[in-house]
């Protein structure tokens, strides 16, 4: 390489310091004769490579806390500890993150400044760990929690605009580092590949609007009705999940729909439990110590009365939200029971909302008796039986033989050859494209996706326009009086033109100013 004019002696000193772990000023730098290497580029690359993969990473991490109180119940069902694993995930994606973002600009920055690239051995080191911990995240979320991939595809529609314009932006900025670097190489080769390289990437990401879709690129008058909330095991962000103050506080968020699980006690007596174990949400290792692991069914109702159903969630805090509960609340969790079935019914009657259940284990060998005695239960309780919505496939014609008022949801696309319609569906939000739920509700099927907690996720379904949506977070979606976003097809296309068009100026200049 040429000599470069560079920056000043200070300014130099202090980049190549932390870059390299070295003291070395531009007299020292000039004496030793060093300049950047073909090894040096390469560790450069492998930089920006490890770089836009934490960066990626951290899109990834940030989607998926939609799903990630999943991911806490299952570590704790598998070794029955309780932590908020998404605080572990964001902080080591930050650490990761900031210090590869670091590196990156005190690179750019030394270039800039004509300085040599000497990554320090320990930086090298640290940047091989970092590369491998961020592939082994996505290993692991490839093999243990696949469907997340879908998440990740879906949030495109909530921020493909908006990624498209930061990309724009920081490929943009790459252009002075990238102009001083090739004003100053000698290599007639190196230049033309990478000009080559970079201006096919920005055509590229010019022309990428083409392929972003999004339902929420609409007219106003064309937006389809706000979904309606259906509250998953009740508002368990505000109370113990499958209980009664649970069931209260979903209703004072104006969900339509109780969402639950249903158990039988070994007594025959249907009540509220979502675990096939206790230990998540009772006390039942200090009430029955020796029966900790045993199934939910195995206890009569007796016992399961004895059960303190909502300490736990003061304890645990599954949730951020139980830190702001008031005295009053904290208070009335304390004096949570398991509720029975029965008397869920009858605090949905009172409160005119529908009650949605699905009916646990289905593989238990006395299933059959377990339809027959919450059918019972339903017909005893003079609840109308349109506000209840049958979710378990097992025995369904007996039930609509017995229940015939009864609203039937299927855990399952319509058939092509389907022998009665289907008027109900209800899916992960994973398993339904835009496409298909505006061909469902051009069909009067009603499409309920779960589960639903964040405001991006929300939005994106609501322009899809889903029916229904089941959510951990009712007092968050109850406030959304529309969605995040809505662009006009015009008016996106007039911000494609003008970002494309100010990166291309700016481009130019930036190429013209270095040389």
């Amino acid at each position: 390489m040429a000599d470069p004019p560079g920056c000043c002696s200070t300014c130099a000193t202090c980049l190549l310091c932390p870059y390299s772990c070295q003291w070395i000023t531009p007299k020292k730098e000039k004496r030793k004769g060093l300049r950047t290497t073909k090894c040096d580029c390469s560790w450069f690359f492998f930089l920006f490579c490890v770089f836009l993969s934490t960066l990626v990473w951290l899109y990834v991490a940030i989607i998926i806390l939609n799903d990630f109180h999943n991911f806490n119940e299952f570590i704790f069902r598998q070794k029955k500890l309780w932590l908020d694993w998404s605080l572990v995930l964001l902080i080591a994606t930050a650490v990761l993150i900031s210090y590869s973002s670091v590196l990156l600009v005190l690179a750019l920055c030394l270039q800039l400044c004509g300085q040599p690239l000497k990554l320090h051995w320990v930086h090298k080191v640290l940047l091989i760990l970092t590369a491998l911990v961020v592939a082994a995240a996505f290993t692991g979320l490839g093999i243990k929690w696949a469907e997340e991939w879908k998440s990740a595809r879906i949030s495109l529609q909530a921020t493909g605009p908006f990624l498209h314009i930061g990309v724009v932006g920081g490929m943009t900025l790459l252009a002075w580092p990238l102009a001083s670097f090739i004003y100053r190489t000698r290599s007639t080769g190196l230049r033309v590949f990478l000009l080559l390289v970079y201006f096919a990437a920005m055509i590229a990401l010019y022309l990428a609007p083409l392929a972003i879709t999004s339902p929420c690129i609409m007219e106003q008058n064309q937006l389809p009705p706000k979904p309606a909330l259906v509250g998953h095991r009740g508002a368990p962000m505000l109370a113990p999940e499958n209980t009664l103050m649970s069931l209260q506080k979903a209703v004072e968020c104006d969900v339509q729909v109780f969402e639950t699980d249903v158990m039988v006690s070994a007594d025959g007596v249907p009540f509220l439990m979502h675990d096939e174990e206790l230990s998540r949400t009772t006390n039942v290792q200090a009430a029955f110590p020796n029966r900790t692991v045993l199934n939910s069914t195995a206890f009569n109702w007796t016992d399961l009365q004895q059960l303190d159903a909502g300490s736990w969630f003061l304890e645990r805090r599954p949730f951020p939200t139980v830190q702001s509960l008031s005295p009053a609340d904290r208070n009335e969790t304390t004096h949570q029971r398991i509720p029975s079935l029965g008397q869920a019914l009858e605090a949905a009657k009172q409160s005119n909302i529908s009650i949605m259940f699905d009916l646990r284990p289905e593989n238990h060998s006395d299933y059959q008796n377990f339809v027959n005695v919450t059918l019972g239960v339903i017909l005893q309780s003079g609840i109308p039986l349109q506000q209840v919505l049958w979710l378990p496939d097992g025995f369904r014609e007996d039930v609509k033989q017995q229940a015939p008022g009864v609203q039937h949801v299927y855990g399952r696309k319509r058939l092509k050859d389907e022998k009665e319609p289907v008027l109900h569906v209800n899916l992960p939000y994973q398993d339904m494209s835009s496409e298909e739920i505006r061909q469902y509700r051009q069909d009067n099927i009603s499409v309920n996706l779960y589960v639903v907690n964040e405001p991006w996720l929300f939005s994106v379904l609501w322009c899809s326009g889903v029916s229904s949506v089941t959510t951990n977070a009712c007092q968050v979606l109850k406030e959304m009086e529309h969605p995040i976003w809505l662009l006009p097809s015009s008016t996106y296309f007039m911000i494609w033109i003008v970002v494309d068009c100010v990166s291309f100026l700016i481009i130019i200049w930036a190429f013209v100013l270095m040389k």
